[in-house]
């Protein structure tokens, strides 16, 4: 079951377009970013053409889902900053994702990576806060949205936060540094920062 029975003739007909990763990415590329709490369902997030990186996680996994490629998300932890969630696929045996993010550098990553860790350390040098400091430091198991069917959370008008966000953040995350290389860090430098926030929405970053 490919979820195709939760969505209208419309809906569906745009999802069925977007039948490439590539494709999903460009969509979300090109909605607003949100600075609103408030967790869409894919349906409310294709209505109101706005979204933040659970929103757009939530989509790409539906669609994906349309298309026989999964269901699945990770969230990636940090400190002093938000959460990153980005939606899974997979091609050759190797891991890719598709991201909404206001910041440039933690979109799409081409399904290169032999292995998750491969593909979440991409993000690594790239997932920094306004203070300059790297912030990722973890992220969870892959998890398979077709367990939140229950709760219709692809059309869903209410906040999908709970259970959908809770359990992300309530599930254990496998740490990508220790705590010398912690103290190690380096900041970003001030060019790499302002190349990360070209067409960022000030609205929706985290005040570090």
């Amino acid at each position: 079951m490919r979820g195709t029975e939760a969505w209208s003739k419309a809906e569906l007909k745009l999802l069925r377009s977007l039948d490439r990763p590539e494709k999903i990415q460009a969509f979300l590329d090109g909605l607003t970013y949100s600075a609103e709490e408030l967790n869409r369902s894919p349906r409310s997030t294709l209505r109101d053409g706005m979204a933040h990186c659970m929103d757009g996680a939530l989509l790409a996994a539906a669609t994906l889902r349309l298309h026989g490629r999964g269901c699945r998300v990770i969230d990636l932890c940090a400190v002093h900053d938000d959460d990153h969630v980005i939606a899974l696929f997979q091609e050759r045996g190797c891991w890719g994702a598709v991201s909404k993010s206001n910041f440039a550098g933690l979109r799409f990553r081409e399904p290169v990576y032999r292995t998750l860790r491969e593909l979440v350390m991409s993000y690594f040098d790239s997932y920094f806060n306004t203070a300059r400091e790297k912030t990722l430091r973890g992220y969870s198991r892959p998890v398979d949205l077709r367990r939140f069917d229950s709760i219709r959370w692809m059309t869903t008008e209410a906040d999908v936060d709970d259970p959908i966000g809770h359990y992300l953040t309530a599930i254990p995350h496998t740490p990508v540094i220790t705590r010398a290389m912690e103290r190690a860090l380096r900041p970003v430098d001030r060019r790499t920062l302002e190349a990360a926030m070209v067409g960022v929405n000030p609205d929706g970053l985290y005040q570090a």
